[in-house]
């Protein structure tokens, strides 16, 4: 039988030539890592290299903290709320910067919040007082948004199949900043040091390099990026190419999905605990076990650097789980990888070895890092309509986990860091299980296959449009997207199931 296209599509002019091969929506089918090509692979590696800049800026001052905390006289006190103030206010900057993706595009959104943000890492050398500390890393912080457009642009960028690897190697290789950040602000300080400067004044002096590095990394999204495969989103709604979006109808199908709520709990104790680490841990081996401050942050970088392998390695393997037992699969995945991240946290906090200390924490970072990987295997199927306000709640999600986390377990003298890192450990476990809830009626949960009313990719995507928006055509966009995600059943499940649409999707 053969296959129709819906109206708008066959008025398009003739497939594009892509460097890459692409599905019906032009979205790469196949990643290669070592291209640069348009607009793919130069997405990604915009993406990457701007998040990674602004991890870099974020915690460019815990590998520092211990001359910082001399120079301004620090309490215990002031550092954890400043740690908590870091990665507060990216709370609401990611629900935001997600629903700014989806109305202007990625590429605006995430260098409009870099350019924003780095005049904070130059005023950090500037700051006398606690409160001054506080507010620079509390703004500083805001730029971790530039995660959700990451994430945003990665789905917009490759199909179902690599969209795991897409979005694991592009949020790995950004965390990375966390770990490098822990080497590079001590060899600079350093540096800067033996060059002739006083150390109270080398540290200040430090703050210029994260800050011009993160302009560098804006400038050059504006220059080089591309929201979509076709085009930006600006010129793709003035030809009519892109359907524009109301915001409240976008916020609307986000908010109201349950399965973005739960994805932001259990991201909480994932990437929320990756940040709450990143914070504690170069003091932590500072402090317990009296090493050098330059050893305790080669030590501390250890913890970010596994990210060169293990959230991309996370992605990879959800989508290696899903060609064989669909997004089924993906679930299972991502529950057994996050508890045993919990248990292994539990066990580095009863340690008291050092060489221990360390093989188990990398071990740990190991597995809180692919779990993050994973949760962004299945984000991109919550929603199509309401993607980045999906992406932006389960980002948030991990920001507020580590507030949470931090004012608990690492706010002032209430606990010991190992202790705090113990309880930690089981608050990751505790809140992964409710990975369980989350259900597709087309592809099933952990527990349950699909729905016995045989609902299909369609049903699920097109009931965000309501009858006058697809009288408009609005709605084609996900037409396409459900056709593309039928992978998402798996090997073993019957794909005999016909859509219920009388639209037919396209097949390329």
């Amino acid at each position: 039988m053969d296959l129709e296209l819906p109206a708008a599509a066959a008025n398009e002019s003739p497939q594009q030539k892509f460097a890459l091969p692409v599905d019906s929506e032009n979205k790469a089918t196949v990643f290669r890592l070592f291209s640069i090509a348009k607009p793919h692979m130069r997405a990604f590696h915009l993406s990457w290299v701007s998040f990674f800049s602004c991890f870099v800026s974020s915690f460019a001052a815990p590998p520092l903290l211990p001359i910082i905390r001399d120079n301004l006289n620090l309490t215990a006190t002031d550092i954890g709320n400043a740690g908590v103030a870091s990665v507060s206010g990216a709370v609401f900057a990611r629900i935001a910067m997600g629903t700014a993706c989806d109305l202007v595009g990625p590429r605006l959104a995430s260098a409009s919040l870099i350019l924003l943000t780095a005049p904070f890492v130059y005023f950090t050398s500037i700051i006398n007082s606690a409160t001054s500390y506080l507010l620079v890393r509390f703004f500083t912080g805001f730029s971790l948004a530039t995660f959700v457009s990451t994430q945003f642009w990665m789905s917009s960028m490759f199909s179902a199949p690599v969209v795991g690897s897409a979005n694991g190697l592009a949020g790995g290789w950004g965390n990375l900043g966390g770990g490098a950040t822990q080497l590079i602000m001590p060899l600079v300080f350093s540096l800067i040091r033996d060059i002739g400067a006083a150390q109270f004044t080398a540290w200040r002096i430090a703050f210029f390099v994260p800050a011009m590095f993160q302009m560098l990394t804006a400038f050059s999204i504006l220059m080089f990026g591309q929201d979509m495969p076709d085009g930006n989103f600006h010129r793709l709604k003035k030809s009519g190419d892109k359907p524009k979006d109301g915001f409240s109808r976008v916020l609307y199908h986000g908010v109201t999905n349950y399965r973005g709520w739960i994805l932001a709990l259990t991201y909480g104790y994932c990437f929320g605990v990756e940040l709450t680490m990143d914070n504690i841990v170069a003091e932590y081996f500072y402090d317990r076990f009296n090493l050098k401050l330059r050893t305790a942050g080669i030590i501390a970088a250890s913890f970010g650097l596994a990210n060169i392998f293990s959230r991309p390695g996370g992605g990879y393997i959800s989508d290696v789980m899903a060609k064989r037992f669909g997004m089924r699969g993906r679930l299972w995945a991502l529950w057994l990888c996050q508890t045993l991240a919990g248990v292994f946290c539990i066990v580095l906090g009863l340690v008291g070895s050092l060489s221990v200390s360390i093989v188990v924490m990398i071990i740990f970072s190991v597995f809180v890092q692919a779990a993050c990987g994973m949760t962004f295997g299945i984000v991109p199927f919550v929603s199509r309509r309401s993607l980045g306000v999906i992406s932006g709640m389960t980002g948030g999600g991990g920001n507020v986990g580590a507030v949470v986390t931090q004012l608990i377990f690492f706010k002032g003298s209430r606990f010991s860091k190992e202790r705090g890192i113990t309880l930690m450990g089981v608050m990751i476990i505790i809140c992964t299980l409710p990975i369980c809830l989350i259900y597709f009626p087309q592809w099933g949960g952990m527990f349950f296959g699909p729905s016995s009313k045989k609902v299909t990719e369609e049903d699920y995507y097109l009931a965000e449009w309501n009858s006058k928006e697809k009288e408009k055509g609005s709605h084609h966009a996900s037409l396409k997207f459900a056709d593309n995600s039928r992978s998402e059943r798996g090997r073993k499940l019957n794909t005999s199931t016909e859509p219920t649409e009388e639209i037919t999707p396209p097949h390329i």
